[in-house]
């Protein structure tokens, strides 16, 4: 049985979930149609998904917010770490 990975696509979504202030709600993001492609299409996928407002960003949703600190946390936990100390 193959071991589950995170695909393209999921990366990018995760990557625009890192994208959100999750210190307040009153605070979204637009991704421009000079962005990459990439970028683009994750954002029209979370809006699909329901976890933002709009196809290019927008707000969040309780869903998408939800997701986000999920997103932003596993970030954190994967930073690099120093083994220098």
């Amino acid at each position: 049985m193959p071991q589950p990975r995170f695909t393209t696509e999921q990366l990018e979504e995760l990557n625009i979930l890192c994208l959100y202030n999750l210190d307040t709600t009153q605070e979204g993001i637009k991704v421009h149609s000079s962005a990459a492609p990439e970028a683009i299409a994750a954002a029209g996928r979370l809006y699909a998904k329901g976890l933002v407002t709009q196809a290019d960003g927008g707000y969040m949703t309780p869903l998408g917010r939800e997701a986000a600190q999920h997103a932003q946390d596993l970030l954190g936990l994967l930073a690099p770490v120093d083994l220098t100390t």
